[in-house]
């Protein structure tokens, strides 16, 4: 990884934590007694820092060399296997992180050659920047909603390039994992009347609703299409 790569996922990283809300830029110019100035020009890509400064945030923000590195590198775990490897991660890292951090892999999801091959994307320009392929694991709460379809521990992968409301195939609905109330739910979706709809496949289940406004984007909330879902036999 060169300087300017490690450079732009701090960045990154500190974007995700201001999203999430465990982090402000002035709470972070306290931190590491940098002007708020000088840190929010670095945010939205308009000047960089110096490798002293760098120091400073890593050290405040207590953030791992091995948080700014790609998820590729787990793959060494495997250097003779053949086929594709992809993240399992918590919904948290699924819903908010472009990129996933080497600490935030839980495991990986081993996967057939040429399986993720030829796989349609329908993706908004902000999204096309992130990692594409994640898997999270689903919980028996979490699968109620969406038996037989989902059943508990299920591994789900997600196609986070995959964003829009439109079909991906014409015989079925596209199953999503969607950010509702700051957590992920996996549902078919769709938009009426400014308000995305959350349609169980568990009909005894509720219907939820989330009312978007004027510049709000469906894709905003919309982590990805469950490409493969793997039910546990």
């Amino acid at each position: 990884m060169t300087f300017t790569q490690m450079h732009e996922r701090l960045r990154l990283e500190l974007l995700r934590r201001i999203q999430r809300g465990s982090l402000s830029v002035s709470l972070l110019a306290r931190q590491t007694e940098l002007g708020q100035s000088h840190i929010s020009n670095f945010l939205h890509s308009r000047r960089h820092l110096s490798l002293e400064s760098m120091d400073r945030v890593v050290e405040a923000q207590r953030i791992l060399t091995a948080d700014l590195l790609p998820a590729d590198a787990m793959r060494m775990e495997w250097p003779d296997s053949e086929g594709h490897s992809v993240p399992v991660v918590s919904h948290n890292t699924a819903l908010f992180e472009p990129y996933v951090r080497t600490t935030a892999i839980q495991t990986m999801l081993r996967l057939p050659i040429g399986l993720l091959d030829g796989t349609k994307a329908r993706a908004s320009a902000k999204r096309r920047a992130w990692q594409r392929f994640v898997a999270v694991s689903i919980s028996a709460a979490d699968a109620e909603a969406m038996k037989p379809v989902v059943m508990p521990k299920a591994t789900v992968l997600l196609d986070r390039h995959y964003n829009s409301l439109a079909p991906y195939r014409s015989d079925r609905p596209n199953l999503y994992a969607v950010q509702y109330e700051g957590h992920l739910k996996l549902r078919y979706l769709d938009f009426v009347l400014s308000r995305l709809v959350l349609r169980p496949h568990n009909a005894v289940c509720p219907i939820d609703l989330i009312e978007l406004g004027e510049d709000d984007s469906p894709g905003d909330l919309i982590a990805g299409r469950a490409a493969l879902i793997l039910n546990e036999l």
